[in-house]
């Protein structure tokens, strides 16, 4: 599975951004899809998760109401939809996918088996 990110940019306090995802090596419809960040000097994070049918999504707090992921499994691609960014949004952001349907909301790092190169937010106030 190959997984590559992009989208990322330096925006302002309160812009959108879309970042997409494209996946290939696989059957992606196969594979549960996640969005984690890494903000400077700290841990990566979980951000976002949609079911390998689109019809389950869930996120963290950070995100919840904010941030939307979607999928499109014609195009093999994940998109984080992300609004009213905030500066505590800079990150590395990173899609990551993972083998049939995790029992679990919120996954973590460990659930997912694939991890795409990261694409970098910056957000400035």
């Amino acid at each position: 599975v190959q997984l590559q990110a992009f989208g990322g940019g330096l925006v302002q306090a309160g812009d959108s951004l879309k970042l997409s995802c494209a996946f290939s090596g696989r059957t992606f419809s196969h594979f549960d899809m996640g969005w984690f960040r890494q903000p400077p000097g700290k841990e990566r994070e979980f951000v976002a998760h949609v079911t390998w049918t689109g019809d389950f999504a869930d996120y963290a707090d950070s995100a919840k109401g904010r941030f939307t992921i979607s999928r499109d499994n014609a195009k093999n691609t994940v998109y984080l939809q992300m609004n009213t960014l905030k500066p505590e949004d800079t990150a590395v952001y990173y899609c990551a996918a993972a083998f049939g349907s995790l029992a679990t909301t919120r996954p973590t790092r460990s659930d997912f088996e694939y991890w795409g190169q990261g694409t970098q937010v910056t957000v400035s106030s």
